[in-house]
């Protein structure tokens, strides 16, 4: 796929981009942040300056954490964009003071994952600045340049390789494959392993790649923990940085109403089909695989999961069973409105469990397969 994707985050950032306000755009790397900060400060109608957080030059410019110093910098900008922000020694107050004190600058600072960026700036801009998070591309921003055929004809790559802008612009499957590979290795684990001086690193990966291979079935700590070797709150601590470098998040249990419904575990899904088949080194055609239930369920939970961040919803997920084995794949939950979602990559028909029927009467339900699924991501409710 070649030309140039517009991402969906776009217009909410220009949006709110305000004097005396901060976005912070956080995202995996590889997912295009800094193609997207340099595209809002092209169509920025205004004075810019963007800077490179791993410049040392720019560093030098910012290192004086003084009003005058800002001043003297920003008068006559508008918008100061900053790349790598997370590189910039107390970048946190450092904004703080700019769009405390210079009336009419805006600045945009991104960071290749939470932790790094959230870390450093923290509590000095709450209450001054949004989050808004980058995820690979969404459906919903390859559309315009598909069609409703040659959407079908792509989606097997999209389960099997993702949608990492750059593994979408590769036509030879294994240059995709040699990528996510490199991904994999070279970038999301050195991320994770670099957060409070973790030096396990095969115990980390160990750890990944069983979720990985667990895709979408229940996990406990104290389970990976036994199969591991770990600790139950060194298994938390792990996953909780998976979480925080967008490579991985966990879905919990929906239960409100029945004795019987399960509570405690949780479920790990990934952000993108590509990196968890790269972690089980698995890349085979789906007819081939004995999986493809989960990666079809793991894309549809992903593509809800981009439109919630793309569109700034509030929108909460989990899964639902109960001990004597009803359950359903997804719970949407938007404010009083409840989805039950069940996905079916071959079975078009099924019934919604009666546990969860007559606990939930006022829940919508809706089984999404091959056929239906573009009403279930594009257009996105």
């Amino acid at each position: 796929m070649t030309g140039d994707i517009t991402r969906l985050l776009e217009k909410r950032i220009l949006a709110y981009l305000r004097p005396q306000k901060a976005a912070l755009l956080f995202g995996a790397r590889r997912v295009g942040k800094t193609v997207l900060l340099k595209k809002i400060v092209e169509n920025f109608v205004g004075k810019t300056l963007l800077l490179n957080g791993e410049d040392y030059d720019a560093q030098a410019l910012l290192a004086e954490r003084s009003v005058a110093n800002y001043r003297r910098l920003l008068t006559g900008i508008d918008l100061l964009a900053i790349d790598e922000a997370q590189n910039i020694p107390e970048i946190g107050q450092k904004i703080k003071l700019m769009v405390d004190e210079v009336a009419a600058t805006r600045v945009l600072a991104s960071g290749s994952s939470s932790f790094d960026l959230l870390n450093k700036t923290g509590e000095p801009l709450v209450g001054r600045s949004a989050a808004f998070f980058l995820t690979p591309f969404s459906q919903a921003e390859l559309a315009p340049q598909e069609n409703a055929l040659t959407a079908r004809q792509n989606l097997e790559t999209r389960l099997i390789y993702g949608t990492y802008p750059e593994v979408t612009r590769l036509e030879n499957p294994e240059d995709k494959i040699a990528y996510l590979r490199d991904l994999v290795n070279a970038y999301l684990l050195k991320d994770i392993l670099a957060v409070e001086g973790i030096k396990n690193s095969g115990k980390m990966r160990d750890l990944l790649r069983l979720v990985a291979w667990q895709l979408g079935g229940e996990i406990t700590y104290e389970n990976l923990g036994g199969a591991l070797g770990l600790s139950k709150n060194t298994v938390e601590k792990y996953l909780d940085l998976l979480n925080k470098v967008f490579i991985g998040y966990r879905l919990g249990a929906y239960a409100r109403n029945l004795r019987k419904e399960v509570r405690k575990t949780g479920k790990w899904y990934f952000y993108d089909n590509g990196i968890r088949n790269a972690l089980i080194g698995n890349f085979q055609p789906l007819a081939l695989r004995d999986d493809v239930g989960a990666l079809w369920e793991n894309y549809l939970i992903g593509e809800r999961l981009k439109d919630r961040h793309n569109r700034g919803l509030h929108k909460e997920f989990y899964f639902w069973r109960t001990y004597d084995g009803q359950e359903i794949d997804l719970i949407e939950q938007h404010g009083e409105q409840l989805t039950a979602c069940e996905f079916k990559w071959g079975v078009r028909k099924t019934k919604l469990p009666p546990a969860f029927a007559t606990a939930y009467p006022q829940a919508t339900y809706r089984v999404v397969h091959r056929d239906n699924y573009p009403d279930f991501i594009l257009p996105l409710e």
